[in-house]
């Protein structure tokens, strides 16, 4: 059967999303026929709205009509726009008790077990910066070192973790906590074998300091630095190269073994997103994440603007009022952050987003929520907080993708999945980052970085629940060691972004 040319999501929604072009005059359903050219992703109206009235996709509202239209009008920021309305919040209504696999049965992968019993996905050696003024002598090390990996094939590589903060800041307060919170998770990151913590010695973000607060202990795999304290960048640049040439052999002498599903905490993350995100990747990442939960693992959606107006869909999932009303206050903390800093939580969608057809910020919320699945939300975390449920969980961090990234993996995410309908190449050390295409055209322009083509969906060649199969038979690959396209490229050097929430000084 050839496919519909519009893609009707629920039967009470007033708008359909092309398929593909959709020129005048085209039939989009019956009695509806298209007034205005339509690309591909884009609404068009299916029946008659007054100025005011909601436009609904998703069965859900996302926006309302600037002026009265009539059906086949194309819908997008031209003539919907934001607007506030009562959101049901409706507690605990929608959680379920969860199907879990017996343990006998559950799906396993190929992981590197620690001596404190966490478990790896990648075997990486670590440079932590304190501060933007150790960035570059970090960068020193860890091209001194790469030549001699060479000899050691189960490390995968040595990341300096630069950024542009850890200074101008106060020494105490949210700000140097949160930024603390997230160098201390990457130090002690499964991911990594060993970890040099540098600083240059006069900067807010001590590294005694940071040391003490996140009780990080001086080790035989972990040592603190300071290049004001070695003498120089030289002397430091040779005492680290001696401290990581010390553990090669020992970071090197890994095996995987097989390990359950349970172990894998999963980033969830989407960028570059367009009219299909909602109704491929997403959903069927979605899926993927319901049978990881089901196998015992973890799933954390983040990026609390890009929720926005979808956070009821949240709150209803929440397995105790507690856990819901805690999204509630991430969002009010949210829309008062804006209202001090002069921004809008409307400031989404980018202009990509837009040109893909997404029009709002609650139809794109809309559709990044359903990478989080139907399993029950068990609980929230602030920014780089350590993740330790099993099951379906959030962490509030910024939509900027690097940056909510970043706190995700600080939080403990061992592999991470991005869906993409523009193309983002987007890299994570020390966490492999797998990517998955919206739709088939930009799958087969950017075939060298997109990891799985979920356009199949739109195209109607399989269901989401097939395609969520097909993602997590990835993500246990990928977790045994397999390398996702991003990783093979290389990329993921420079991708470490820490959240500034305050000013500059």
């Amino acid at each position: 059967m050839t496919a519909p040319l519009a893609i009707r999501l629920h039967a009470a929604d007033n708008v359909v999303v092309a398929r593909m072009d959709i020129l005048p005059g085209t039939d989009v359903e019956p009695g509806v026929a298209a007034i205005q050219r339509v690309p591909p992703g884009h609404k068009i109206l299916t029946a008659p709205v007054t100025k005011g009235e909601a436009i609904r996709k998703y069965n859900q509202i996302i926006g309302f009509a600037t002026e009265d239209l009539p059906p086949g009008t194309h819908i997008h920021t031209h003539n919907c726009v934001m607007g506030d309305f009562e959101r049901d919040y409706a507690f605990c209504a929608d959680a379920r008790p969860t199907d879990h696999v017996p343990e006998a049965q559950r799906a396993t992968f190929q992981g590197i077990v620690r001596d404190d019993g966490r478990v790896a996905t990648r075997n990486y050696i670590g440079i932590v910066t304190t501060v933007n003024c150790s960035a570059a002598t970090s960068r020193m090390i860890a091209n001194k070192v790469a030549p001699l990996l060479e000899q050691f094939p189960n490390i995968d590589g040595i990341v300096p973790l630069t950024h542009g903060t850890g200074c101008g800041m106060a020494s105490t307060g949210l700000e140097i906590d949160v930024l603390r919170r997230t160098l201390a998770g990457y130090a002690r990151h499964a991911n990594m074998a060993a970890v040099v913590v540098l600083g240059l010695g006069c900067e807010a973000n001590q590294v005694a300091g940071l040391m003490n607060a996140e009780k990080l202990n001086t080790g035989p795999k972990m040592i603190p630095m300071t290049i004001q304290d070695e003498g120089g960048v030289s002397k430091t640049v040779m005492r680290a190269v001696g401290f990581i040439k010390d553990i090669l052999p020992e970071a090197n002498a890994v095996a995987r073994q097989t390990v359950p599903a349970g172990h894998l905490t999963l980033a969830l993350q989407c960028g570059g997103s367009d009219g299909y995100s909602g109704i491929s990747a997403n959903p069927a990442l979605g899926a993927a994440v319901d049978l990881l939960v089901r196998h015992g693992g973890a799933a954390v959606l983040s990026e609390t603007p890009e929720i926005y107006g979808a956070e009821h869909l949240l709150t209803r999932r929440a397995v105790s009022r507690e856990v819901g009303e805690k999204i509630v206050e991430r969002i009010r903390w949210w829309e008062d952050h804006c209202a001090k800093t002069g921004g809008e939580m409307n400031n989404n969608p980018s202009p990509g987003n837009k040109a893909g057809g997404l029009t709002t910020i609650l139809e794109k919320s809309l559709g990044a929520v359903a990478k989080g699945g139907t399993t029950n939300l068990v609980e929230v975390y602030k920014y780089a907080e350590p993740i330790t449920a099993r099951g379906f969980v959030y962490m509030d961090t910024p939509g900027y993708d690097p940056v909510a990234a970043t706190g995700q993996v600080a939080g403990g995410a061992n592999v991470l999945c991005f869906t993409t309908g523009r193309g983002s190449v987007f890299g994570c050390k020390p966490t492999p980052s797998i990517k998955l295409a919206t739709n088939s055209a930009l799958y087969r322009r950017m075939t060298d970085d997109m990891d799985i083509n979920c356009g199949t969906v739109v195209d109607g060649e399989e269901s989401i629940q097939q395609a969520g199969q097909r993602i997590f038979d990835l993500i246990l690959r990928v977790a045994s060691g397999e390398k996702t396209k991003s990783e093979a490229l290389g990329i993921g050097d420079d991708e470490f972004e820490p959240w500034k929430i305050g000013a500059t000084m």
